[in-house]
């Protein structure tokens, strides 16, 4: 069996490498896709009445139990931030959930619906976008899988390298620009959405950064397969050069 050249080790090791990170940003761009947590924070809700054996912080009491008689009803009086009750919530590209009060359990609505309608468009942008960004970094992956496990010549490869590049950087493109338009839509939502989900306070969550994460993968897959054909086609031409080189001196000199 014939030992494995440097360089041809080397093209194996960044080709590994690209395809190590091509298919970690797949599954990073997959999981925060299909997941609701790319905003999370909190909404204030007004505490409803305490009824039967309803008991605790989060509801309002009465003062008399004859709960029908409305000379009896005389409400506990409440200042401030009393008379509400922060209830958590998280929100992706499809639903928006929110805890329920004295249960257990969400209470999930799809965030389409919410997205005001001037804004609808640009949500659709987005998940057409992340839809687009999924299939080209699977396309990629299928790509360097193959470059790596299969090709006859150096030159196939690169073919199937500089295909993959061009595969994976506009995947990066995509991706980037459907994490903007989806900050954007969800920051309209915020301002001009329903009153029934307007959150009081709220930040990104850790799908907003696994999918950022997936970007940065991304684009070092495709530095890292660009790299690679440079530095192959570079070894190649200097190959080809020293070899026409030997011929040049051979033809010259030739042997007796």
């Amino acid at each position: 069996r014939m030992p494995v050249s440097v360089p041809a080790a080397d093209r194996w090791q960044r080709s590994s490498a690209a395809f190590s990170l091509s298919f970690l940003a797949l599954v990073f761009s997959i999981t925060a896709f299909s997941s609701s947590y790319w905003c999370e924070g909190m909404r204030k809700v007004a505490k409803p009445f305490c009824t039967g054996q309803t008991k605790g912080d989060h509801c309002i009491h009465f003062n008399s139990p004859d709960a029908n008689n409305s000379n009896a009803v005389q409400y506990v009086w409440e200042t401030g931030d009393d008379k509400f009750v922060d209830r958590k919530f998280h929100a992706g590209i499809w639903y928006s959930c929110e805890e329920i009060i004295n249960e257990k359990g969400e209470k999930c609505r799809s965030f389409i619906s919410l997205t005001p309608a001037a804004d609808r468009g640009v949500l659709w942008l987005s998940i057409v976008a992340e839809i687009l960004y999924i299939i080209l970094l699977l396309t990629g992956a299928i790509l360097m899988s193959v470059e790596m496990c299969y090709y006859r010549t150096v030159i196939d490869g690169l073919k199937i390298n500089a295909f993959s590049a061009v595969v994976t950087v506009l995947a990066g493109l995509l991706g980037m620009v459907a994490h903007m338009m989806y900050t954007t839509v969800f920051q309209m939502t915020v301002n001009l959405g329903p009153e029934d989900w307007r959150p009081h306070t709220w930040d990104y969550g850790w799908s907003y950064c696994l999918a950022w994460a997936s970007f940065a993968c991304c684009m070092a897959a495709a530095v890292t397969t660009i790299n690679k054909y440079t530095k192959t086609t570079l070894e190649f031409k200097h190959k080809r050069k020293t070899l026409e080189r030997s011929l040049k001196i051979k033809y010259k000199f030739p042997d007796h």
